[in-house]
């Protein structure tokens, strides 16, 4: 494998001196660049599109092309765990993923498929691997899963929902058939990630988009307890290199101290959470990610400036920050005021680090 050339954002996680603060974006590979519409049109599909590892390649390295982001991320999505168990993913026009079978019983868990990541999902290792060639070591790649619990929640729900009834129901009504659910896909889940790295993924996201619905009890209970035994299964070095692991709890922010003692290297913080406070909290017990609000990017770059201004001198001087939005960035976003908001967490970063 290629030298890194930026290790700007590995450095960061793992609390690091920079010279500046590192930058990327949730969803940076997306609908918001027309040349994104472009290649997922020429795909036929989604899913078409994650599964042809040359045409995943082109719309990951899409963003760079345009943004000096420290960062790629494997384009690809949290529920392709769920549709290799057997659940039949598929996406309607404006209606988002589905699957054609849910998991409400035991018989329903009992009938899942037993998966190997390399074998099962190996349209995703090889999207990492042709990736990670092609970006010839100018940035690092981010491999990502889904958390136990947000996939257990579109596979009880058979797809997006507003108020989670099945999925509440079966956690506080049938505790032991969620918990079955949530370590089945814990091991899958340690799998794929490290089988991603062995891929080539150079660091680790675990995106918990739904933790936040949990009650303070049951996000213990049904959310962090199996993301800590993932962080405590998945390979810490590969390529000579610590591997670092982010987990991003969406509307988690008064959970903080918990997740930083999940042995994570990184907490992402969502745009409802200060970031003056959060880092208060924390102390030096990890990085933290984040967390401008998407909707920011709407604004005026003079107004985006402004706002990135503002969170630097939130989280202060000294390391361990890597910038990034409060969530994904949304589809009506014009390109040019992505471009505000990375020059100016590169204009106005080093200020806050020590000269290297």
């Amino acid at each position: 494998m290629s030298e890194l050339r930026n290790d700007r954002f590995l450095r960061a996680l793992l609390r690091q001196p920079v010279d500046r603060t590192p930058v990327w974006m949730m969803r940076q590979a997306g609908r918001y660049l027309p040349e994104y519409r472009a290649t997922r049109a020429e795909a036929g599909s989604f899913l078409d599109l994650c599964k042809n590892a040359e045409l995943a390649c082109e719309v990951t390295l899409q963003p760079l092309r345009r943004y000096p982001m420290d960062a790629a991320i494997l384009f690809s999505d949290i529920l392709t765990v769920p549709d290799a168990l057997g659940l039949g993913l598929y996406f309607e026009e404006g209606e988002g993923p589905r699957f054609r079978k849910t998991v409400r019983s035991e018989q329903d868990l009992a009938g899942l498929a037993s998966i190997r990541a390399e074998d099962d999902l190996g349209y995703v290792m090889n999207a990492v691997s042709t990736i990670r060639r092609a970006l010839g070591g100018s940035v690092p790649l981010i491999g990502f899963s889904g958390s136990p619990w947000t996939l257990a929640t579109y596979m009880v729900e058979g797809g997006s929902s507003k108020d989670f009834a099945h999925t509440k129901r079966m956690a506080y009504d049938q505790p032991q058939l969620m918990h079955d659910l949530l370590s089945l896909l814990a091991d899958a889940v340690t799998d794929y990630l490290a089988a991603q790295v062995r891929a080539g993924a150079q660091a680790l996201q675990i995106f918990d988009t739904w933790g936040g619905a949990l009650s303070a009890a049951g996000y213990r209970e049904f959310s962090l307890r199996y993301m800590r035994r993932i962080i405590e299964g998945l390979p810490r070095e590969a390529d000579g290199r610590e591997v670092p692991v982010i987990v991003f709890t969406k509307g988690g922010g008064q959970w903080l101290e918990a997740i930083a003692d999940s042995g994570a290297d990184a907490v992402g913080i969502d745009w409802t959470t200060d970031i003056a406070a959060a880092r208060a909290r924390v102390g030096e017990r990890v990085a933290l990610q984040g967390n401008m609000d998407p909707a920011m990017l709407y604004a005026s770059p003079a107004r985006i400036r402004e706002e990135v201004a503002t969170i630097l001198e939130g989280f202060g001087h000294g390391d361990g920050h890597v910038f990034n939005l409060g969530h994904g960035i949304t589809p009506g976003v014009d390109p040019d005021h992505v471009t505000a908001f990375v020059d100016a967490v590169q204009e106005f970063s080093p200020q806050y680090h020590r000269p290297a």
